[in-house]
């Protein structure tokens, strides 16, 4: 399994990438703590949504990339926490941003498999299995994202409306289904391509934007236009992934919902064993309605976590908890949130 992205699947590339040059916190406990007992690496209380694919696969948990000598025979995570899908020289030309970003695009990502590639087939061969690269990636089950969700925050952060974020909309869409066609002209076959979550429902993101307009707020006291460009995101993205299986038909192209579940989660979410709350970090201090402040993060002295991770969503206002990540992981191996379900498309279900 080989897997690009960002935060909501990263399992050690940013602590190694950003430790040098910025203040890191997920490194500190709370962090690991439901299931690892210590910090991981990952954005999260315990494992992320590719922890639970593998287990289903029987795969070892990825290694970090750039963790020191990952053992790749069974794959790696090349995704990074703030990595977007365009390449980060477009938002610094283009004044998007006020600050130099850390340099782990899609493209970087992709560049990073094709220098592991060799030695994560002959690892495969080593093992007996004794076929070639295509053969190799053949049988590898690959992740192209999430990816998004980075480069629209930061456009909205730029003091973009609604309708300037969605005109990035295809450009980001574009990148990701070029990522997609260039795996699979070196011999990918299996690719899942999740969409992007809700972030208008994201502790920080409503802390962020808060506003004194009821309008700006939906059913549930999300964010609309936030998630109005998560949702176009999601059509053209699907449509992509339509347009895909059309060139490719040999390929097995799944396009995962990271959407709806986290939507059905906060609707009912009784239903599914969280508390009420669901708008709240399970880790933070910032107190009110959604327990995050932009100057007191997790893993930073004085921050504590909730009693019950499991009950929450959120685990520090950007990133989901563990039990969040199971659903979702679930929903994508099994139905109903992929098209068609993980464990079809790869024949085992």
């Amino acid at each position: 399994m080989f897997t690009l992205g960002d935060s909501h699947i990263d399992t050690g590339n940013a602590l190694v990438m950003a430790a040098p040059v910025m203040p890191v916190w997920i490194d500190k406990p709370p962090y690991g703590e439901t299931f690892f007992g210590h910090p991981s690496g990952r954005f999260s209380d315990g494992r992320v949504i590719i922890d639970f694919i593998a287990e289903e696969l029987g795969l070892p948990f990825l290694p970090a990339f750039l963790a020191s000598s990952p053992n790749v025979s069974h794959g790696v995570n090349l995704a990074v926490g703030g990595a977007t899908a365009i390449e980060v020289s477009f938002f610094e030309t283009n004044g998007l941003v006020p600050f130099k970003l850390l340099n782990n695009s899609l493209d970087v990502q992709l560049g990073w498999f094709e220098q592991i590639k060799p030695s994560a087939c002959d690892g495969a061969s080593e093992e007996g299995q004794g076929y070639n690269d295509r053969d190799c990636l053949g049988r590898a089950l690959f992740f192209v994202g999430e990816l998004g969700v980075n480069d629209y925050n930061f456009i909205w952060m730029a003091g973009k409306t609604e309708d300037e974020v969605k005109t990035y909309v295809p450009k980001v869409v574009d990148t990701i289904s070029m990522a997609v066609e260039r795996l699979i002209n070196q011999g990918a076959v299996y690719i899942v391509v999740p969409g992007n979550p809700p972030t208008g429902c994201s502790p920080a993101i409503l802390t962020f934007r808060l506003s004194p307009n009821r309008a700006d707020y939906d059913h549930i006291s999300c964010l609309r236009a936030v998630n109005a460009v998560a949702r176009y995101h999601n059509l053209l993205l699907r449509a992509a992934v339509g347009g895909l299986r059309g060139r490719y038909p040999h390929a097995r192209i799944v396009f995962a919902d990271f959407y709806d579940p986290i939507i059905r989660i906060l609707e009912n979410p009784g239903h599914f064993g969280f508390a009420g709350d669901t708008l709240k970090a399970c880790c933070g201090a910032g107190g009110g309605a959604y327990n995050w402040g932009p100057s007191a993060f997790c893993g930073t002295p004085g921050v504590a976590a909730c009693g019950d991770p499991a009950a929450y969503v959120s685990w520090e206002g950007v990133h989901y908890t563990e039990a969040a990540n199971r659903y979702v992981a679930d929903g994508w191996l099994r139905g109903p949130y992929a098209d068609p379900p993980i464990l079809s498309a790869v024949g085992r279900s």
